[in-house]
């Protein structure tokens, strides 16, 4: 029996590790929005409080992006605009205080090269289905930590039940992500 277990323990230290799952650094990322306003200027807000992780599944050599963003920690150049962003008209931040993203299984080998990358956002409660843009980076797939995965796609705001101002404020949602990856 003793020989059994030396084997065992042999065997796992022997066996290749499959990688880590990584964290997304809340320190070093963002995710912003704009829209436009009256077809004349855009409102911009960059969300400083973005948290999540990459799961990799070695085994189809895929990973799966998850992360939230907590509405409350907007930032803009105007308090005006920042408490209507997160009015109940738009964000819904007391209700809703943050948005959530999941991507689909995702080749590795796109995290490096770049390509749209599927999943499903959930803003105000709605989740619905979105393609996000994932800009090629230097970065090797078997090692991504340090890397920054720079995301960036467009929804429709009447989506995710933001009806308000139809007349000043244009349907279309620009969201992007730059999320620095870390070892867990």
């Amino acid at each position: 029996m003793r020989h059994l277990l030396s084997a065992i323990v042999v065997l796992l230290a022997a066996a290749p590790v499959s990688a880590a799952d990584l964290r997304i650094d809340p320190q070093r990322s963002r995710a912003q929005f704009s829209v436009r306003l009256l077809w004349v200027s855009t409102v911009t807000g960059s969300f400083e409080g973005i948290r999540g992780e990459i799961a990799i599944d070695s085994s189809t050599q895929s990973a799966i992006v998850r992360a939230d963003i907590d509405t409350e920690s907007i930032k803009m150049e105007s308090a005006r605009l920042r408490r209507w962003v997160l009015a109940p008209e738009f964000f819904d931040a007391k209700r809703f205080p943050s948005i959530h993203f999941e991507s689909s299984p995702t080749p590795l080998h796109l995290l490096s090269e770049g390509g749209d990358v599927k999943g499903k956002l959930t803003l105000r409660g709605v989740t619905q289905p979105v393609t996000f843009h994932l800009q090629a980076n230097r970065c090797p797939p078997q090692a991504l930590a340090g890397c920054v995965l720079q995301l960036q796609g467009m929804i429709d705001r009447t989506d995710f039940e933001m009806r308000g101002r139809r007349g000043a404020l244009s349907d279309r949602v620009n969201l992007g992500m730059a999320i620095v990856l870390i070892p867990p």
